[in-house]
């Protein structure tokens, strides 16, 4: 913040402007005015999560980014606030959340399997949890259609509108997915 602050200063010292008459207060307001366009900086691009519940929830996210795959986690999000898991830009267009609800149990969970751990954690790869000492937890996928920002909205299943429906899994078609469980031929859904 210095920066600014020299900037100003020697933005109303002479040569400039003449500090006192018109042109010195219009340099002034054109010179406070370039520094307030220069502090601004671009739009943040973040992967958020919403907690519209009335409970507290623990979230672990997985992503794969130019290293490979990384679950991390818990970010512990109050009822009915938000949290930014991940700022800047996304680095992919598939993300995994698991989120946990501390006051009345039950969980957010999917298909994607890695790994995670009951206490704070960053774990590269998503293979072998059990023998790495990690558990095997299943995420849910969030597609961002390869938005610059995301964020998720989690609720209630009371919380939901009636002629909402649940989103159904899909199996992975891309390298950039994580391994997925694949239902046996007597669990799987009719063509």
């Amino acid at each position: 913040m210095t920066a600014p602050r020299i900037l100003i200063r020697q933005a109303f010292e002479w040569p400039f402007f003449d500090r006192h008459g018109p042109a010195g207060a219009i340099a002034r307001a054109a010179a406070a005015g370039i520094v307030l366009i220069a502090l601004a900086g671009p739009a943040l691009a973040d992967f958020r999560l919403c907690n519209n519940t009335s409970s507290r929830v623990g979230v672990a996210l997985g992503y794969k980014d130019a290293e490979g795959w990384t679950t991390e986690g818990w970010w512990n999000v109050a009822a009915r606030s938000c949290e930014t898991l991940l700022r800047g830009g996304l680095v992919a267009r598939y993300y995994y959340i698991y989120a946990v609800d501390y006051d009345r149990g039950g969980e957010w969970s999917g298909h994607a399997f890695m790994c995670s751990r009951d206490k704070e954690f960053t774990i590269r790869g998503t293979e072998n949890c059990l023998t790495r000492g990690y558990d095997r937890t299943g995420y849910f996928e969030v597609d961002t259609g390869e938005q610059r920002s995301w964020t998720v909205q989690l609720t209630d299943t009371a919380e939901q509108p009636s002629d909402r429906q649940p989103v159904p899994m899909r199996s992975p078609t891309s390298p950039q997915r994580p391994p997925v469980t694949v239902p046996t031929p007597s669990e799987s859904p009719k063509q």
